[in-house]
C-alpha cells in the first residue's frame, strides 16, 4: 500500500524535468520508489534528522542522494519537482518546497481530507506557484514565477506561521 501512494505521484512528475527532492524524506517515502522507476533521473532524499538520513542511505538506489539538513538551508530554483508527504500542513509543505523548484516545475503534495485548498492556493501564490490542481489527494502546484526574496522564512516559520 505504500508503494502504491508513493507511485500515484509518478504519471505526475513524469510530466516535469529536472532532478527530483522529497523533502522530509523520513522513511523514505515516496522518493525511493519514485527514484527507482525513475533511474535516470537524480533523486534527493532530504531529511533533517540524521538516523533517518543514515536509514535512507542504506536503501537508497543509484541515483538517489540523501542529504541531512533542512529546507530552509538548501538552495533555491535547484529543481524540477519537490515532494512532500506527511511533511506538515499544505501551506507549510508549499513554503518548504516551492522555492526549491525552478519556474516550468512543480511542487507536489500529498493532501489529507480536511486539507484547506483555499489556504494552499493563497500561500502558493505567494510563492510564485499557480492555482493547485488536484490529481486522486495530490495537489500539483506548478511554479510560474521566481519565488519572491524571503522565503522560505528560517528554520520552523513555516510550521509556526502559515502563510494564508
Amino acid at each position: 500500500m505504500l508503494l502504491d501512494d508513493a507511485l500515484r505521484a509518478l504519471p505526475l512528475v513524469e510530466t516535469f524535468g529536472g532532478p527530483l527532492i522529497d523533502v522530509g524524506s523520513g522513511g523514505g517515502s515516496p522518493g525511493i520508489p519514485l527514484a527507482a522507476s525513475l533511474p535516470d533521473r537524480e533523486v534527493t532524499l532530504l531529511d533533517a534528522e540524521q538516523r533517518k538520513c543514515d536509514f535512507l542511505r542504506r536503501w537508497a538506489p543509484p541515483n538517489g542522494a540523501v542529504v541531512w539538513g533542512r529546507a530552509e538551508e538548501q538552495p533555491t530554483e535547484s529543481w524540477g519537482v519537490a515532494l512532500a508527504k506527511a511533511l506538515a500542513q499544505p501551506p507549510a509543505a508549499a513554503e518548504l518546497c516551492l522555492p526549491l523548484v525552478r519556474t516550468g516545475g512543480a511542487a507536489v503534495l500529498w493532501l489529507g481530507e480536511r486539507a484547506d485548498l483555499l489556504a494552499l492556493a493563497a500561500a502558493s501564490e505567494q510563492l510564485g506557484g499557480g492555482k493547485p490542481e488536484l490529481h486522486d489527494g495530490l495537489a500539483v502546484l506548478p511554479k510560474v514565477a521566481p519565488t519572491p526574496p524571503g522565503f522560505p522564512r528560517r528554520a520552523g516559520m513555516a510550521k509556526k506561521r502559515p502563510l494564508a
